[in-house]
């Protein structure tokens, strides 16, 4: 009796993926990471609309301001303790356990700041709480993302990397227009006093009904194929993070570069900066929040699809011309964002943004193949984690308070636009040192040849 043929996808390993597998995969890194960045952003946005005022008001309106915007900057600052714990066990035992304890964390943080009191209540204890939590907030999230990408492109076949590597980002733009929309939405039920007083808590207590849809989805997802097959061989490295930094410490560094130009231009948007921007009485606009929350979700529809474009142009043409053609895209959108911006018209306002998202898509979507296929298996997860944890230190982090301290400083926002032209070009450059890497095995039996250095000038991993 003849034996038909197998016509299902290989993974990475050589075993078998089926199609429903790979939809299930694909489906639960959306849903966690969309769950997971829901909770961040939502953070953000109040922390440019209501915490200046409820958390650090007695420190006067500019300084307030400043403080609010560092606390989003300081959870940054804690993404490398979570990913190196999360990169850590996550090479030792598996990518699944690591995404189910950061879904968690990240929920019960953002509900209990939805629970918190204000200056008002408990004085100095009420800005503590809440620097605390937005810590927690900040592991959770240097952990989340390393896991995520894993779990996607080592599930994808090789000639769909960037394409499946893309559903984790799109992720992040998703979990932006809920945050944005349910902010919108809330500004629409409780307007004027009413949001600040209450109506911001909704959306932060939100978060406790996600955490039970994401976790109920991400249980039912099978182990990376690629982690399976490190220990069935029993090839999990003892200390995956002393390896990493001995071994490819200058290829951390570059791809951190990477994500800090991507990072830095998104977070005009999800830090807060543009919403505090056009809606400060005190400033030269002066628009009501729920104009400006809408154009913000209507934009994270656009960074959406530029973020899956990327990733789908990023399997045809290779990860380095996508990202190439990504960051003069961003350098164009940078340098249109704020005249836009200034004419205080709400569609010039939300143009401005779309330009923008088209080069933050398109230098995201590839990202989770770009960084999988960069290091060797054994140390992939403490790899990819900590490079997109410094990067979003060196980018994301304080863009907001180095927008307004610019600003404030020079008292025009072509300061803040040559910062992130800056900040992009920087990033190119990275770019342009790595050659491309497209389509290389990702199983621990070609854990030789992704030793070998991707940065021009270096053969192989010192």
């Amino acid at each position: 009796m003849e034996v038909p043929a197998r016509t299902e996808p290989f993974t990475p390993t050589g075993t078998i993926a089926t199609t429903s597998d790979q939809r299930r995969v694909v489906f639960a890194t959306i849903v966690g990471t969309t769950v997971e960045w829901y909770d961040f952003f939502i953070y953000a946005q109040a922390a440019g609309l209501v915490f200046a005022t409820t958390f650090f008001g007695p420190a006067g309106p500019s300084v307030a301001l400043l403080l609010s915007f560092l606390t989003v900057g300081l959870s940054f600052l804690f993404r490398p303790l979570g990913a190196f714990l999360a990169g850590h066990f996550g090479d030792k035992y598996g990518r699944r356990v690591v995404l189910m304890v950061t879904l968690i964390m990240m929920g019960v943080a953002t509900t209990l700041i939805g629970l918190l009191p204000t200056y008002a209540m408990i004085g100095i204890t009420a800005p503590i709480l809440l620097i605390l939590l937005r810590i927690l907030q900040g592991i959770s999230a240097g952990g989340e993302w390393g896991g995520a990408v894993l779990m996607a492109v080592e599930h994808a076949p090789k000639k769909k990397r960037g394409l499946f590597g893309a559903s984790p980002q799109i992720g992040v733009p998703i979990g932006l227009l809920l945050a944005s929309g349910m902010m919108a939405i809330m500004s629409v039920i409780a307007p004027g006093e009413a949001f600040v007083e209450w109506g911001w808590r909704i959306p932060f207590l939100f978060s406790v009904v996600l955490i039970f849809v994401g976790y109920f989805i991400r249980r039912h997802v099978e182990e990376s194929p690629v982690f399976l097959e490190l220990e069935k061989r029993s090839e999990a490295p003892k200390t995956p993070i002393l390896q990493l930094f001995r071994k490819h410490w200058l290829l951390v560094i570059i791809a951190a570069l990477i994500f800090a130009g991507n990072n830095a231009a998104g977070y005009m948007s999800t830090g807060g900066y543009i919403q505090n921007y056009v809606t400060n009485p005190e400033g030269p606009i002066g628009l009501d929040r729920g104009p400006i929350l809408w154009a913000v979700t209507g934009a994270s529809v656009g960074w959406l699809v530029f973020t899956w474009l990327g990733g789908w142009m990023s399997d045809y043409i290779g990860r380095r011309n996508t990202y190439i053609i990504g960051w003069i895209a961003l350098i164009v959108g940078a340098l249109v964002l704020f005249p836009l911006v200034n004419t205080g018209e709400i569609s010039m306002i939300f143009l401005g943004l779309m330009i923008l998202t088209v080069g933050l898509g398109l230098t995201y979507g590839p990202q989770a193949a770009l960084y999988a296929e960069l290091f060797p298996a054994s140390v992939r997860f403490s790899g990819v984690s900590i490079s997109y944890a410094f990067g979003a230190i060196l980018g994301g982090a304080f863009a907001p308070t180095i927008a307004t301290a610019l600003v404030q400083a020079t008292g025009t926002t072509w300061s803040v636009a040559f910062y992130l032209v800056g900040m992009a070009t920087l990033a190119l450059i990275a770019t342009l040192l790595l050659r491309d890497r497209s389509g290389i095995p990702l199983g621990p039996d070609a854990e030789e040849e992704q030793a070998k250095s991707p940065i021009f000038g270096h053969s192989h991993a010192k």
